[in-house]
């Protein structure tokens, strides 16, 4: 039966949000999806209503439904008329009922229209101010905080971190329901300084935007930071994006979002400057430029006037902890510009879109065999054309690119609802060896769509009494070399089957399986020339899920995880993951806790197991656990009325037979590394 608590709403947010992230997201525990917890956040406390037509959309860019199962809602609200209830969706057929749940926490049914008259009182009285304030610290002393001679760190002054271990955030944010944002914040990263030496002005990084969306003719202005997403990602799209998950089906296609305001604490992969979409009928305009600076790994200063400074590499890890670090911060002068045109209709929609990046300075790239390709340049520019056309119940998308130096790259997919239990999606993609595109995000093996070809496969189907079935297979080649690979034309697959099982509201199961083979060197061969023989790398992973409420207030969730690896012919490796969730939320009271213990050991890192970690308000994390030993981590929230939120965290790895842990001036003596979080909330 469907129906969701609203008694129970606040309790249940954190849960819900959390296990619809995990369920989607992949295993780097380095990507940022502040932007994304934001919005399902956002829609949980202001669900959206499935009568206005026009705001359904919103639903692909939670990744909560697919293009056909949009297009079909929107086609039963014009020939049904307006929804009475959300029991309605049973009668579409392309909804089946686990779709149904996991929009119906984020959405209502409602004939009453949402939006107010737009005027300043308007906007005042309906909108929503957020103080957010986060602070995270290492207990354990690393080498990079301990004593030094003063002799040695004159001698070596990169040897020691230059301020304190505290990482803060630090965030304000007024939102107008959906159509107006602004926002400020800082950031300061672990051994930063903080209001001293190098950073007198207090936070290592800012960031703030502007943002309206829906104002007539406008359908988005951006003005200070920003994302700007279009096609399948090959031309531009700046942020994070969904790619290979569990579902199978709906993280496959990128859903472009267009401009969207930038609140995350990615120092680099974002533009800053203005933006805006205008919307002409069936037609929409986009232009924007960018200019700001990035960090970047100089190899030859300025010595005569007029002379360009010469950097190696861009660094994306948004550290300035030392002076060597500092000298690489803002280096390098980053311009952006571009634009769009595409025609939108209800089934159809094309797009052209182009780009044009400068760097102030000559880029000087290490240049080897495998990487000869890469883009090199201090200027480039790449163009592009993309199309979504849902034609009964296929979707067909693709886009194609070219960069300035002759490099194409293209992606081409359809998504098939054969039946409401059955859907599957087939997409193929094609990146050559020289597209060069720093500002592209598409689906991708690798990190960057360069040097690959490959056909994935995914389906999902509902088989009935409870249980799903999805999964996908991808097939890859990489014509050419690639870093560790050194022979030509190399193949791999990723393959991942998962069985859910839902027997009654309040208990899920999954069983899901993973294995994937990657080429890499043969570092164990006696070859000695520069091309090394490959061979296998190929991973396994057996994982069981299971999550249950025990009663009104408490919940569990159990998993056991298991690996397999092995390169080549040397000996196998294996490692495991157990570990109880609980979970305890009292109806009716201002404080919650939620914990883990857990059991790990893995025979290096090559066998290491990523699980998903409840974490406090806005904070993502997913961590690999590997060597041997144990993690505990406990966090309470305590809210004060409807205005004041309070989150602490502790957590704590300790390892066996370890007498350090970690390396560099990260390094900690002794076999035990934990962390506290403290963070505050105020609404108003």
């Amino acid at each position: 039966m469907l129906g969701y608590s609203q008694k129970n709403s606040e309790l249940e947010k954190n849960e819900i949000i959390e296990t619809r992230i995990e369920y989607l997201s992949g295993e780097d525990e380095d990507l940022d999806y502040t932007t994304i917890f934001d919005n399902l956040y956002y829609y949980f406390d202001h669900p959206i209503n499935l009568n206005q037509v026009n705001q359904l959309d919103k639903l692909l860019d939670l990744s909560l439904v697919n293009t056909i199962q949009l297009n079909d809602l929107k086609r039963h609200i014009e020939e049904e008329g307006k929804l009475i209830s959300i029991f309605e969706l049973q009668a579409i057929p392309t909804f089946d009922m686990q779709t149904i749940r996991n929009i119906e926490p984020f959405v209502k049914v409602s004939r009453d229209f949402d939006d107010p008259s737009i005027t300043i009182k308007e906007i005042f009285k309906y909108s929503k101010s957020e103080v957010y304030v986060r602070n995270i610290r290492e207990l354990q002393k690393q080498e990079g905080f301990s004593p030094i001679d003063d002799a040695e760190l004159e001698e070596n002054p990169n040897k020691r971190y230059l301020g304190s271990p505290d990482k803060l955030f630090f965030r304000y944010r007024f939102k107008y329901q959906n159509k107006i944002s602004v926002s400020f914040l800082g950031e300061k990263d672990q051994g930063e300084e903080f209001f001293k030496g190098s950073q007198k002005q207090g936070f290592d990084f800012y960031s703030g935007h502007f943002f309206i969306k829906g104002f007539g003719k406008f359908k988005a202005l951006a003005i200070g930071d920003y994302h700007a997403q279009f096609g399948q990602g090959l031309t531009i799209w700046t942020g994070q994006a969904f790619g290979k998950s569990a579902d199978g089906i709906n993280g496959i296609k990128r859903n472009a979002y267009g401009l969207k305001p930038y609140a995350a604490v990615d120092e680099n992969n974002f533009l800053r400057g203005a933006a805006t979409t205008l919307s002409l009928g069936k037609f929409e305009v986009t232009g924007f430029v960018s200019r700001k600076k990035i960090d970047a790994n100089i190899v030859q200063d300025t010595i005569e006037e007029g002379q360009d400074i010469a950097f190696s590499s861009f660094q994306a890890s948004g550290f300035h902890r030392t002076p060597g670090e500092l000298d690489d911060k803002d280096a390098v002068g980053e311009f952006i510009t571009g634009g769009r045109a595409a025609y939108v209709g209800k089934r159809l929609t094309i797009g052209t879109q182009g780009i044009y990046s400068r760097y102030d300075g000559v880029f000087d790239r290490n240049l080897q065999i495998y990487n000869q390709f890469d883009f090199s340049n201090s200027q480039n520019s790449v163009f592009g054309a993309d199309y979504d056309y849902v034609y009964k119940n296929f979707n067909f998308f693709g886009e194609v690119s070219r960069s300035q130096n002759g490099g194409v790259a293209y992606i081409n997919g359809v998504l098939i609802a054969l039946d409401p239990r059955l859907s599957f999606t087939i997409t193929h993609r094609s990146y050559d060896k020289d597209f060069q595109n720093l500002s592209a995000n598409a689906l991708a093996e690798g990190s960057r769509p360069i040097n690959e070809k490959g056909i994935y496969m995914g389906m999902s189907s509902v088989l009935g009494n409870g249980f799903t079935l999805t999964g996908y297979y991808d097939k890859f080649r990489f014509p050419w070399l690639r870093f560790q690979t050194d022979n030509i034309s190399t193949n791999g697959y990723e393959a991942l089957a998962q069985l859910h099982y839902k027997p009654k509201r309040g208990t899920t199961m999954y069983f899901r399986i993973r294995s994937q083979n990657k080429p890499i060197n043969d570092f164990a061969s006696d070859e000695i020339e520069r091309i090394r023989p490959t061979v296998d790398q190929l991973q396994v992973n057996y994982r069981f899920n299971i999550t249950y409420k025990v009663s009104d207030n408490w919940s569990l969730r159990n998993r056991a995880e298991v690996i397999n690896y092995t390169r080549g012919d040397a000996d196998r490796e294996d490692g495991y993951l157990i570990y109880q969730d609980v979970i305890y939320k009292p109806m009716g009271k201002p404080y919650s806790f939620s914990g883990r213990y857990a059991l790990f050991q893995t025979d290096s890192y090559n066998s290491r197991i990523y699980a998903y970690e409840n974490d406090v308000l806005y904070y993502f994390y997913i961590p690999a656990y590997y060597r041997t030993g144990s993690r505990f981590y406990l966090t309470a929230r305590y809210k004060y009325r409807k205005t004041f939120d309070f989150w602490i965290r502790y957590g704590v790895w300790q390892y066996r037979n370890e007498e350090s842990i970690l390396s560099g001036l990260s390094e900690i003596q002794g076999n035990i590394r934990s962390d506290l979080k403290l963070v505050f909330r105020y609404l108003f």
